[in-house]
């Protein structure tokens, strides 16, 4: 089988590594891929948005099925273009991927079909937007509507705060369109879960729980980034709380999507808050997580290419979804200065035997040398029957990868570790 992976980051390398287990699959294009997805798939320059190029590239390469990795392209409705040729696509179709393409889509979609979620209202004009701060509940949360690369969420912890977000979003246009429309949202407390599930539009098979990393600095200090670290599993979503999502959450948003003819397949993105009053949803997101893929895929003991399949296909009742008992961790290195600027083109020594265990997200080659092009720039990844021990071989692992003004951070891994002794 030929297959067609579009985008070119850490969670596209990560879904290309697992497809390369599939003994049918004869060669992967990654579109456009980067220096270090070019060690296990074939790049072409084609952008992950350029959705007219992608389908005449798909159509000319034979290509046998797509995984549209990324939310932009789905959300401008790539499945849709390459379905339209024959192709068949794993990822929602584009009136599907607005579960994560609209906030306020989803928000009102919640409160309609009673998925719990944080109290919240919606603004288009700037005025009523900012008179409503004056009364909010603080600290509260402010997002822009649209997709805004993961950055389109301010957490304000004073009033001060609320307003500036609320200018620079409807007036300064900070985020283009996407703050044309706000949603102002209570702000919950408690562990922040992220939870994976493939879908076929009829069941849901949720994968393996994960813990993410957002600030730069150690201790959850700094700037948001996207994401510094994953661990799998998550050691405060139990058994009991995962029967509760699944009853109150995950079944009720598929059958909520089916209810408003848009029918979701693919991979669903459940982040999740366990409050004091249970589990809510803070937010959706139309496709595998950066970086959850990077932990949550190396624990699937089933066929990757087989699931995706059955999701598309409409098989996943019947198809085994099966994840290791062990444990995975993913420790980001960055260029210096990340998430704020930072200099790119340095060159990266991974020693050979690491091959396997380094998901490469901003690289380049330069010949035969790979240099840095991004600000999260690679992860190292490792799996073990603990938690502890695969922190320890992942940090092992960092130690031996050696570029100019790598950073990375050293807590990885330290809440669960807490969380699991309490």
């Amino acid at each position: 089988m030929n297959i067609l992976v579009v985008g070119g980051g850490g969670r596209e390398h990560a879904i290309i590594k697992k497809l390369k287990q599939n003994p049918t699959v004869t060669e992967i294009f990654c579109l456009p891929g980067n220096g270090g997805i070019a060690a296990d798939a074939k790049c072409v320059s084609i952008g992950a948005t350029d959705i007219d190029a992608i389908v005449k590239f798909a159509a000319e390469n034979a290509i046998d099925y797509a995984v549209v990795a990324p939310d932009d392209p789905l959300v401008l409705g790539c499945v849709d273009a390459l379905n339209a040729v024959g192709i068949k696509c794993f990822g929602p179709r584009a009136n599907a991927a607005i579960i994560e393409g609209s906030k306020v889509f989803s928000k009102n979609l919640m409160k309609k079909y009673n998925i719990p979620t944080a109290a919240y209202e919606v603004f288009d004009d700037i005025d009523a937007a900012l008179a409503y701060i004056e009364t909010a509940p603080i600290p509260t949360v402010i997002k822009a509507d649209g997709l805004a690369l993961g950055k389109g969420v301010i957490i304000a912890q004073t009033r001060d705060e609320a307003r500036d977000a609320v200018i620079s979003m409807m007036r300064d246009k900070q985020f283009g369109k996407s703050g044309d429309h706000i949603v102002v949202e209570e702000f919950l407390t408690g562990p922040e879960v992220s939870v994976l599930a493939f879908t076929d539009g009829k069941v849901v098979k949720p994968m393996v729980s994960s813990m993410d990393h957002k600030r730069i600095g150690d201790g959850d200090t700094g700037l948001n980034t996207g994401g510094m670290g994953t661990i799998a599993p998550n050691p405060c979503y139990t058994p009991d709380i995962a029967a509760e999502c699944m009853e109150t959450i995950f079944r009720p948003t598929i059958d909520a999507m089916n209810a408003e003819g848009r029918t979701f397949t693919g991979c669903l993105y459940f982040g999740l808050m366990l409050t004091p009053n249970g589990p809510k949803v803070i937010e959706y997101n139309c496709r595998f997580g950066d970086p959850e893929t990077q932990v949550v895929l190396p624990l699937l003991e089933s066929d990757l290419l087989t699931v995706m399949q059955a999701t598309t296909d409409g098989t996943l009742a019947e198809t085994e979804v099966k994840f290791s008992c062990g444990a995975a961790a993913c420790v980001i290195m960055a260029s210096g200065g990340y998430p704020g600027s930072y200099e790119k083109g340095k060159e990266m020594t991974i020693p050979a035997e690491l091959h396997d265990h380094v998901i490469v997200a901003g690289a380049k080659l330069d010949g035969d040398k790979l240099l840095t092009n991004g600000g999260r720039v690679l992860g190292v990844v490792e799996t073990a029957d603990t938690l502890k021990e695969a922190l320890d071989k992942a940090y092992a692992g960092v130690k031996k990868i050696e570029f100019e003004g790598a950073y990375y951070r050293r807590d990885i891994g330290a809440k669960a570790l807490a969380a699991m002794e309490d």
